[in-house]
């Protein structure tokens, strides 16, 4: 482990000149000095132009029904009293009227609504009478929204000088060169920097400068990352310093790729490149890879990251694999990198792929996996035109066409396979008796849904439960579609037919659209038929064609309504099938 007295020793982090501040700043010659004491060196100068945050919360309020003159008026009338009854220092009273657009909208709207010419004075005995609660313009001038700060208002101060340690840290921040507006987020996310005792927070910068950080690169830091200020040195932040300055990326490169809005967890960006070392990533491929993809380690600190590496490793992916992956890793961010490569695992467990070949796609082909935004299940086998085993198979044959089904990307129908062919189903057709190009065979041919070799199958099915190929292929010129119905789906009914119902199997012939039907409804109008059969409402020399085909509501009011008990015995026999 790098232990703190000697990374100050080495000064390793010192990395940018001390002059890069000036290069790119300008500045006047007049010190800022906030209110409350600082027994420091430091200095920060003064900038001669208006803040962006300064303009923003102007341009807000002259949305609004007030002048911009009124406006001043009111803001001047609130800087008197900040300044010259309160005593806090010009500056920092200026910048909380100027900043605190939600509370002067609200001191405003205090004034009876009596807003005209004279709203300066009506502001200023206002105030006179009715002492303000300090804290909400101060923090609303930090960048802090009312519905963020009105819950950590103090409940027992009204007055920022009783805050002695609170005007004392902020002071520190100000004069070591954190912007006002900037400190909402370090007062959000490390408030306890606020309420630290005299010169801790002054000791902990200078603990930072010792390691190499300059004040400029410092003030960067805290704004983007506040918790570095919260405890000791934060060992893991200047440890991930350590070893990017090791492989040659300097401070303005992790500068540039922080943003303020985000907050950063440095223990999780430390386990990232240690998990990049761990799979046998070299220093010069590492550099490589964060100089395309920086997002590799900053997105979310590393998060996702680090759980696309545990992805990959509950698959199986070795850890050459994770570290080839990562070589090769496509032109897209890490977030979208994931989502693709979880679509398209999603996908490939929808087709019902069998799990050893699943993990055998994403170690061989996770680049691909994750460079395809693959459109949903049910989109490709619809445009496909494909059932999901034939799609596993072409998937497992060939993963490189998963780029051809993408989102936004027209998708060709598959052509047929060899015994999926026209051709193969032709030939049963014309072995079963049909004519060849008859409009008959045409029919037949756009209502089946199987492959030829399926079809061929299904057809001995039928052959084998009793009846002559003479009568089987006389069934099918008469009910083609009863052979786009599984094997074991045809036994099953078939069974039903001759030991459950008592029919011949003979019935098919002439009866062959049976095949065509539920079992449920098969069996609720054959056992509604026998139980009106016995109680002498209906002729027991009923076809089972007639029985079975006939509408329902012609069946009933044809059969069942005749008999007092015949509708309860249909519902009761109907609730026990279909449960």
């Amino acid at each position: 482990m790098i232990h703190l007295h000697k990374l100050r020793n080495s000064s390793i982090l010192k990395w940018v000149s001390s002059d890069i501040a000036h290069k790119h700043l300008r500045y006047s010659r007049t010190p800022l000095q906030p209110f409350g004491s600082f027994p420091s060196s430091h200095t920060i100068w003064l900038y001669s132009t208006k803040t962006s945050f300064e303009v923003e919360n102007t341009e807000k309020l002259e949305t609004t029904s007030i002048s911009r003159a009124m406006l001043k008026e009111a803001q001047a009338a609130l800087l008197e009293y900040l300044h010259y009854t309160r005593g806090l220092q010009f500056l920092d009273a200026e910048n909380m009227s100027k900043n605190s657009p939600q509370f002067l909208d609200k001191l405003l709207r205090s004034v009876d609504g009596k807003i005209d010419k004279e709203i300066g004075g009506l502001i200023s005995r206002y105030l006179r009478y009715h002492p303000i609660n300090e804290f909400e313009p101060f923090l609303e001038s930090l960048g802090l929204k009312p519905s963020e700060y009105i819950p950590q208002l103090p409940r027992n101060l009204m007055f920022l000088a009783d805050d002695v340690l609170l005007l004392h840290n902020y002071s520190v921040l100000c004069t070591y060169g954190v912007a006002r507006n900037k400190m909402g987020k370090i007062y959000k996310e490390a408030k306890e920097v606020f309420q630290y005792d005299l010169e801790v927070l002054l000791s902990k910068l200078q603990a930072y400068e010792e390691v190499g950080l300059s004040q400029f690169n410092l003030v960067k830091f805290i704004v983007c990352s506040p918790c570095i200020l919260v405890g000791d040195v934060n060992l893991p932040f200047v440890r991930v310093l350590v070893k990017l300055k090791s492989l040659g990326l300097e401070t303005h490169w992790i500068e540039m790729n922080l943003s303020e809005d985000n907050s950063y967890n440095w223990s999780q960006m430390l386990e990232v490149l240690r998990l990049f070392d761990e799979v046998g990533c070299s220093n010069e491929e590492l550099v490589e890879l964060l100089g395309q993809h920086p997002d590799i380690l900053f997105e979310s600190s590393g998060r996702t990251t680090l759980s696309l590496i545990g992805f990959l490793l509950k698959f199986g992916s070795t850890r050459s694999q994770i570290c080839s992956m990562f070589l090769q890793f496509p032109q897209i961010r890490i977030v979208q990198f994931v989502l693709n490569l979880r679509k398209c695992v999603l996908v490939l467990n929808e087709i019902e792929m069998e799990v050893a070949e699943i993990e055998k796609i994403v170690c061989s082909h996770s680049v691909l996996l994750g460079s395809c935004a693959l459109k949903s299940t049910n989109s490709l086998l619809s445009c496909l035109n494909i059932g999901k085993k034939r799609l596993c198979r072409y998937i497992q044959e060939n993963p490189e066409v998963l780029k051809k089904w993408v989102l936004g990307r027209r998708v060709e129908p598959l052509p047929d396979s060899e015994e999926d062919s026209k051709e193969k189903r032709i030939k049963f057709l014309f072995d079963v008796g049909f004519v060849e190009k008859s409009n008959k065979m045409n029919v037949a041919l756009k209502l089946f849904r199987g492959k030829g070799r399926e079809l061929q199958d299904r057809f001995d099915c039928i052959v084998n439960a009793g009846l002559s190929r003479q009568d089987v292929c006389e069934m099918i010129k008469v009910s083609p579609q009863i052979l786009n119905q599984q094997r074991t789906v045809l036994q099953m009914k078939i069974d039903v037919l001759v030991n459950h119902l008592g029919y011949p199997v003979s019935t098919l012939v002439n009866f062959p659209s049976y095949l065509s039907y539920t079992t449920q409804r098969v069996k609720l109008r054959v056992f509604m038929y026998n139980w009106l059969s016995d109680q002498g409402t209906i002729s027991p020399t009923l076809a089972l064609s007639t029985v079975v085909a006939m509408v329902e509501k012609q069946f009933i009011s044809q059969y069942v309504i005749h008999h007092p008990c015949g509708p309860q015995v249909w519902h009761e026999l109907k609730s026990k099938l279909y449960s």
